[in-house]
């Protein structure tokens, strides 16, 4: 196996030799010239989607679907049906793959060769952690690496684009999202990992009742120092953060975590009392008085005991 980030409004071009930091490194999103490795990909098995992949896509979808997609469109305006077609809907440093032996979809994501992101990557899908029953992890099939661009490239399977990507047909499949997420976080705080960017678009499902973790582009694996953050970034903020305050890494990720919940329950309709009650002492406004998420798994779970013995729910 061959030896990625997001998030900032620098752009970088992995053609650069620029110097930079650890800080630029970890706020910056590549912006690579896909077709310059399109061979290497090719040669480890890998197919950059074409203008041909598009249109054979959805020319079995009805013409009104085609003409609504940008995707389609973008293909269609380019002559060359061999030529890379990128998607106007993802960021430019993700790009639609194939897996040329057994046709799985796959997602490419390119990050720098010296970012968090890549090691803490590299460190949650190793064969220990992989077999962690916790970790949640979107699966990673490969990593591709360019020294010479200080650049490396995560090759993932495609799953959904978010969690609720579909409302869950009952409650105990909601459930069932809702504790695979807890889970990975228990998982990733157990290895001192913290994610920084908790939210219902950081977290993927595959249609078959399994999700999973996406974007450790904030993340950082923590030492024995302890962890405290004042910059306020990511999609669910805690108070004090906005108030300029320092604040417990993992208590950030518990607060974004109860966020998750609320708004999940909003957007499905199950609105279950005791898994709101479940979130109360997780906004605490204090970051030292929020349970640590173990605890909030163990008390989810008596939750969802509770849940089954009086809806005889069969959770999974």
């Amino acid at each position: 196996m061959s030896s990625f980030e997001e998030d900032s409004d620098f752009i970088f071009s992995s053609s650069s030799t620029l110097s930079l930091d650890e800080d630029q490194i970890n706020s910056t999103r590549l912006n690579p010239d896909w077709s310059k490795y399109r061979g290497i990909f090719e040669c480890n098995g890998y197919h950059l989607e074409t203008v041909r992949d598009v249109k054979d896509y959805y020319r079995h979808l009805d013409i009104d679907r085609r003409s609504m997609s940008p995707a389609y469109r973008h293909a269609c305006v380019l002559q060359d049906d061999n030529a890379l077609c990128g998607d106007p809907g993802l960021p430019s440093n993700l790009f639609r793959a194939t897996c040329c032996k057994g046709a799985i979809k796959l997602v490419v994501k390119a990050v720098h060769l010296l970012s968090r992101e890549l090691s803490i990557a590299r460190y949650i899908s190793s064969p220990v952690l992989r077999s962690d029953p916790m970790n949640h992890c979107i699966p990673i099939l490969d990593f591709l690496d360019v020294p010479s661009d200080e650049i490396s490239f995560i090759i993932m399977e495609e799953w959904s684009s978010q969690l609720l990507s579909r409302i869950p047909t009952g409650l105990d499949e909601f459930l069932s999202a809702i504790h695979q997420c807890i889970e990975h976080i228990v998982f990733m705080h157990k290895y001192n990992i913290v994610h920084l960017d908790i939210s219902l678009h950081n977290f993927v499902a595959d249609y078959c009742g399994h999700y999973a973790c996406i974007d450790y582009g904030l993340s950082r694996r923590l030492g024995v120092d302890d962890p405290r953050i004042v910059t306020p970034r990511g999609t669910e903020i805690p108070p004090e953060l906005g108030h300029d305050q320092s604040s417990d890494l993992f208590m950030v990720d518990i607060w974004a975590l109860a966020m998750l919940i609320l708004r999940a329950c909003h957007m499905t309709g199950f609105h279950v009392p005791e898994l709101i009650q479940l979130t109360r002492p997780m906004l605490n406004e204090s970051p030292d008085k929020r349970p640590s998420a173990l605890v909030v798994l163990w008390a989810f779970r008596r939750v969802v005991r509770s849940l089954e013995d009086r809806l005889g729910l069969q959770f999974r």
